[in-house]
């Protein structure tokens, strides 16, 4: 059988089923996936150390081959710990692993291995009794001598990676005889099973089978030029075996560039393609919007105005809007959305074409024929929008139905027109068809089959990165024109993006940023938590509870773990921690409990009963995450805050950002980690969500809010997101080269690679 990309690595290679599982963990499945497996990192063999010349408290490097490796427990705290030796030419040293014994069973006696670490010493009175325990305050334990020369050297929970070879001079060498220069050498992303050194070698093996002769270069020679990239087949070789640095960062470059380049020509197909279809053309005035925006119970920003008049503007096109609304927690899309909704249900529209000719039989439409759809991702958030909508419309003559999967309503109620009805899906099907009801709120429910619009010019999308594409063209077409005309579509969310992700992930959408909270609210307090500080945050909730303020307490999971499962004990449950708060700590108050497995009325009426008063204190899980509003919730606790993502905790603490009270947010975390309260010190010290997301690409490169697993975004296309040039230079070829032939007829190559990377993204 002939060597080819697509020839399975399990036909290829002789694996053992350890190998199997690791490669199927690392998503390796074709010879051409592991091409694609790109180096995290490279190391370089100048900076090595030979053991005969440590001293103790260096921070250093060695290479060698490692031995001895075994698990034992701490002399007196039974602590499990992974102990070996690794030797060169020069010497031998021990290595301790506290707390770690894993590594043991990570790597095998014989393995050449990378150490990184300090080297420690103690006494050699003391060799023959076990090393020393590390405690809380002194994790890393080490009993150094005073004379370093009546002491036994070795590396306290050193870094250790296995490697390709060894440099020129350490031990067994596998530059051979050759007197080589010392080079760069590459660290995969590695899984038990798969080394870094076995992924190396099996890449080096691809490349003298030819393999690279398969290739062909998608990428147009003029933009390999224009922008210094090298081509395919050089690129795969300098990103694994590259001769000096520069040539791996042009490699990663080039391939950074291509797959922002292949999302950007994508969503530019996209775009083009919804704007063939003639649209619904709003003729409302500026003037007869902002009077229905003067009628807000709070005085709306400038942002909001803008982005107001920047959607009318783009609903007097001839094409459909196409348009991303990017605002922080309670910055107040969902007044946009209400306005510009106004905007479409007071109108009289023609429909047009591309050119801007009206299409025969569209003129003459009367108030409220034109329809909205309003699609959110919960049950919570879509009732909450429609309260909201009867709100800002109960003085008008419309009718808004709400649809779930646990039920339907419809304002007004024939018998109380200043309220809202429950109605059979069957009779608010029937309405929405005939054009009868002008907004419809929903859940995924919107999307069904059975739901068939009269005249739906305006689909609005909140925390629309929780649909993907197909969702979001299932609610575009439902149209009852046969689905050739499209409507106006906005999607909104508050979930922090820099900017970077926002040009690329969304380049079908033009971008509107909200960047302005209402007056009169005071920025949020956030408070970093440490166990030692319960009981004094708990006593300044018992104030804010006291003046009749509420509480949010945030858990990350709904029932007690698995006590077998040692790691899960730290994470407190919903169920568990309201029983302990009611019993120990608030017996006087009120508490109830929210999570995603109650039914959907067992949801609303928790909710209800939280925002009427009846419930003090909310103990739930992210549930509430996304756009839950109760202003008299002033304070919110967040338990074993590492285990969310930051976009989420910004999303949770801005449950608390809702009113012009002071809110407080406090972050808990049983974690000692720096980088852990690094992060969570970002969380602090961000003044908006954008600011956070900004340093969250810079720290970590696509970092939880933007993460490469949850967007379907290879690590090294993250890395081009902290580089704005590039993704603009990427965004301006797309959209040269789809101007010019929008089907990509003449880039074949590239066409794959569009079609290729539309399977993979999945956070639209």
């Amino acid at each position: 059988m002939s060597l080819t990309l697509a020839t399975l690595v399990t036909d290829q290679f002789r694996l053992t089923p350890p190998q199997r599982d690791a490669l199927k963990r690392l998503n390796i499945k074709t010879i051409e996936d592991l091409l694609y497996h790109f180096p995290s990192r490279y190391g370089d063999t100048a900076e090595a150390r030979t053991i005969e010349s440590l001293q103790k408290g260096d921070t250093t490097v060695i290479f060698g081959k490692i031995s001895g490796l075994k698990t034992s427990k701490g002399f007196h705290s039974k602590i499990a710990m992974a102990e070996g030796y690794v030797e060169d030419e020069t010497g031998r040293i021990q290595c301790v692993w506290f707390n770690q014994p894993y590594v043991a069973k990570m790597f095998s006696d014989g393995m050449l291995v990378r150490i990184e670490g300090k080297v420690s010493a103690r006494q050699r009175k003391k060799l023959g009794a076990p090393l020393p325990s590390p405690t809380l305050e002194n994790p890393v334990a080490e009993e150094v001598a005073e004379d370093t020369r009546d002491a036994k050297l070795y590396f306290s929970n050193p870094k250790i990676e296995t490697v390709n070879r060894l440099p020129i001079g350490v031990g067994d060498s596998l530059f051979g005889s050759k007197e080589e220069e010392h080079t760069l050498y590459p660290v995969y992303p590695e899984s038990r099973g798969i080394s870094s050194a076995w992924i190396y070698h099996t890449i080096q093996k691809l490349f003298k089978q030819g393999l690279l002769d398969e290739l062909v270069e998608p990428i147009p020679e003029d933009i390999l030029t224009k922008y210094h990239l090298p081509g395919l087949k050089t690129a795969l070789i300098w990103i694994h075996a590259p001769k000096k640095r520069e040539d791996a960062l042009s490699a990663r470059k080039r391939f950074s560039f291509e797959e922002i380049f292949t999302i950007q020509l994508g969503k530019q197909q996209a775009r083009r393609e919804y704007e063939k279809y003639p649209t619904f053309k709003i003729e409302t005035s500026d003037a007869h919007v902002h009077e229905f925006i003067r009628r807000f119970p709070f005085k709306a920003t400038s942002a909001q105005v803008r982005a107001v008049e920047t959607i009318l503007a783009d609903m007097r096109g001839n094409r459909a809007m196409s348009r991303l609304l990017e605002g922080d927690v309670g910055s107040g899309k969902t007044a946009v959305a209400a306005a510009t909704a106004y905007s479409v249900m007071t109108t009289r529209p023609t429909i047009v074409d591309t050119d801007g000719k009206p299409v025969p039989g569209s003129d003459g439409r009367r108030i409220g024929n034109l329809q909205i759809a309003y699609m959110c991702p919960t049950e919570i958030l879509a009732t909450q929008h429609f309260e909201s909508f009867i709100q800002f419309f109960s003085y008008m003559p419309v009718q808004i139905g709400l649809i779930t999967g646990s039920g339907c309503r419809k304002f007004p109620s024939k018998i109380n027109p200043k309220g809202w009805t429950d109605i059979s899906r069957s009779q608010l099907l029937t309405w929405v068809k005939s054009g009868e009801i002008a907004v419809l709120i929903g859940t995924h429910a919107l999307i069904q089959k059975s739901v068939t619009f009269k005249n739906l010019a305006y689909a609005i999308i909140d925390e629309q990165h929780r649909f993907g594409t197909t969702q979001r063209g299932a609610l575009v077409r439902k149209n009852g024109l046969g689905g050739h005309t499209a409507p106006h579509l906005l999607s909104m969310t508050a979930t922090p993006i820099p900017r970077t992700l926002a040009l690329t992930m969304y380049g079908d959408l033009d971008l509107t940023l909200l960047d302005e909270i209402p007056a009169g609210r005071k920025p949020i307090i956030t408070e970093l938590v440490l166990p030692d500080g319960r009981a004094q945050v708990y006593e300044k909730l018992r104030s804010e509870l006291h003046t009749g303020r509420q509480v949010y307490i945030i858990c990350p999971r709904i029932d007690e773990p698995d006590p077998d499962k040692e790691a899960a004990l730290i994470a407190k449950s919903v169920k568990e921690e309201a029983k302990r708060l009611k019993r120990s700590v608030f017996p006087e108050y009120e508490i109830g409990i929210l999570h995603s497995k109650m039914k959907p009325a067992e949801k609303d009426a928790i909710m209800a009963q939280f925002k009427a008063g009846k419930i003090h204190i909310l103990c739930a899980t992210s549930v509430v995450e996304v756009g839950v509003n109760v202003p008299n919730a002033t304070s919110i606790i967040i338990e074993g805050a590492e285990r969310f993502g930051l976009s989420q905790l910004h999303q949770l603490r801005g449950r608390v950002m809702r009113s012009t009270h002071q809110a407080y947010c406090y972050v808990f975390t049983e974690s000692t980690s720096g980088k852990s309260i690094d992060r969570l010190r970002a969380l602090q010290n961000a003044k908006n969500g954008f600011e956070l997301a900004e340093l969250d690409l810079a720290a970590r490169g696509a970092g939880e809010l933007s993460g490469a697993k949850q967007w379907g975004v290879s690590d090294v296309a993250m890395e081009a997101l902290q580089n704005l040039k590039m993704v603009e230079a990427a965004r301006t070829e797309a959209a040269r080269i789809i101007s010019t032939d929008p089907s990509l007829t003449s880039y074949p190559e590239l066409k794959k690679e569009v079609e290729l990377r539309a399977t993979k993204l999945h956070f639209e």
